[in-house]
């Protein structure tokens, strides 16, 4: 019995040292991306810290990551936290309001089949919600949620106690609204969302008020992301009628009824770009109520430099 658990154990310390980095990148990108995109908002930087990362095992030797999956986990946590930390100095001199940076894909026809294949995908409403919590709290919140991590498990990543994990998780939820918990996309009534998209795209073109009304819940949220490089509306409303006006003018954000509006696949959700002369020049992300399909949050991405990674499908003719 002895030799054989000898046999074993030899056995799986040779499997693991055998993985090189670049399996471990093959099997582990997502998933280090996933941690780090959900605790940043910001695809450039979380990808800078996945290459960190990997860069990282390279000078380590194999046969000392006895669980790689944890291993990378906990590296990708805590460098985002530091990121996050620091960033928060940089956001509060950001010219305007910060949203976080969109991923996705986009295509002049139908929604690619493939996109419905993305369980891993976190919702752009998701990411603005996860804004409310400080870092700390994000991190558990993220690992507790998202992850399905035991409180054992994330006192470990964190270097906190259990008891201090799980006030953190309950002072993060008292943050959230109720349904937080359920807002990652399902993809299962995204033909419902397509059909909300063209009444939106239809009542802004028009000016329509009526319309408008009968899409938006009684406490709706517009926010834009400008960054200081594009002009847009500089503050949060959250005025019904103040939202109502900026989607209804005909002065205010003129130059967007002038774009060509597709649907697009961002964030696991059916959004929409708007695009002029074939170029990208705005992403606009719906976020419907829980219990409705009225539209609670109108996000307005046009910092030219949160829409890099919304790209348009290549197709094969």
């Amino acid at each position: 019995m002895q030799s054989k658990l000898h046999s074993d154990q030899h056995k799986h310390t040779t499997q693991v040292s055998s993985l090189d980095v670049g399996a471990l990148y093959l099997q582990y990108k997502n998933y280090a991306f996933s941690i780090a995109y959900r605790m940043l908002g910001s695809v450039t930087e979380a990808e800078d810290l996945v290459q960190d990362c990997f860069t990282t095992l390279q000078s380590m030797k194999n046969e000392e990551i006895h669980h790689p999956k944890t291993y990378i986990g906990k590296i990708m946590m805590n460098r985002s936290l530091n990121v996050l930390n620091s960033a928060r100095n940089q956001r509060e001199q950001y010219v305007g309001e910060w949203l976080p940076e969109p991923l996705g894909v986009y295509e002049t026809s139908d929604i690619p089949e493939q996109a419905l294949e993305q369980k891993e995908m976190i919702s752009y409403a998701y990411l603005v919600m996860l804004e409310r919590l400080s870092p700390m709290e994000r991190a558990v919140f993220v690992l507790r949620e998202a992850f399905q991590h035991d409180y054992a498990e994330i006192a470990e990543w964190l270097g906190k106690t259990e008891s201090n994990c799980r006030q953190i998780y309950r002072r993060a939820r008292g943050h959230l609204p109720e349904h937080a918990a359920t807002a990652e996309p399902t993809n299962a009534d995204w033909r419902v969302k397509e059909q909300v998209l063209r009444r939106f795209t239809t009542a802004f073109l028009r000016h329509d008020v009526s319309a408008m009304l009968e899409l938006l819940t009684d406490e709706p949220v517009f926010t834009a992301d400008g960054g200081g490089v594009v002009r847009t509306i500089m503050r949060t409303m959250r005025v019904p009628k103040g939202v109502l006006a900026i989607l209804t003018s005909p002065r205010v954000l003129k130059s967007l009824r002038e774009r060509e509006w597709l649907p697009a696949w961002i964030n696991g959700e059916l959004q929409l770009v708007l695009m002029k002369e074939d170029r990208l020049t705005e992403v606009l992300c719906l976020e419907m109520h829980a219990s409705s399909e009225r539209i609670k949050g109108i996000y307005l991405i046009v910092n030219p430099d949160k829409l890099v990674s919304v790209q348009p499908v290549n197709r094969v003719e």
